[in-house]
């Protein structure tokens, strides 16, 4: 059963030490934390995927945050990324909370699963070529167990490149040339639908190169896509 075999894989995520680099860093980040969250108790640890088994979208990002993700345990939660993220799909009916703030927040996500291209925080939101790379099986394996999957969506070029290759390699798609990265972009490759996004991060949204407006369209069609397959 893929629930089963998905919690198995989450286990091993949880146990994985492959990177001592990431390690490190994850930890010490857990043990220092920052003023704002100084009473609280960091998770410190890799991250598995978070979402519906039965998803037909998929929402591949780049890692998680230091003092998101890696402080809550879970994807996209606890930080201003994962606000923005959250209202989005919460506004197209995939979330059922506007926001994601801890992991027993009660958040449920209905048709969608999300992901990301490295499991631990890496120091300055940097993994390396090599930490890509060990990460990659488990991106390979929450691919191959996500069957219903019929859309993809890139969060940033690093998540939305990620997912194409992991496809790839899996031998469910295939492209010669690898299909560009661009805010709102849309490929479809065998019965795939493969759309990109800005990243949520800081760095897009208070700078405006990413508004809200922007990340919704994104959502909104990534479930119109689903909905009509």
């Amino acid at each position: 059963m893929a629930v089963t075999r998905l919690q198995r894989l989450s286990g091993d995520i949880l146990r994985c030490r492959r990177c001592p680099r990431l390690v490190r860093w994850r930890e010490r980040v857990a043990r220092e934390k920052v003023h704002r969250h100084a009473g609280e108790e960091y998770w410190g640890k890799p991250l598995a995927g978070f979402g519906d088994p039965a998803a037909r979208i998929l929402l591949v990002g780049l890692a998680p945050a230091a003092h998101g993700g890696n402080r809550t345990g879970r994807m996209f939660t606890g930080d201003e990324s994962g606000r923005w993220l959250f209202r989005a799909l919460h506004k197209a009916g995939i979330a059922s909370l506007p926001d994601s703030v801890s992991r027993d927040d009660g958040q449920r996500l209905s048709d969608c699963y999300i992901t990301a291209a490295v499991r631990c925080a890496p120091p300055a939101n940097r993994p390396l070529p090599a930490e890509f790379a060990r990460c990659r099986p488990f991106l390979l394996s929450e691919i191959a167990l996500l069957t219903r999957v019929r859309v993809v969506v890139g969060l940033g070029k690093i998540g939305f490149d990620a997912a194409l290759e992991a496809y790839r390699a899996l031998g469910k798609i295939s492209y010669r040339v690898r299909p560009p990265f661009a805010h709102g972009v849309e490929h479809r490759l065998g019965n795939l639908t493969f759309l990109a996004s800005y990243h949520p991060s800081q760095q897009n949204t208070f700078t405006g190169r990413l508004t809200e407006a922007m990340l919704d369209g994104v959502v909104r069609r990534a479930a119109g896509v689903a909905r009509a397959v």
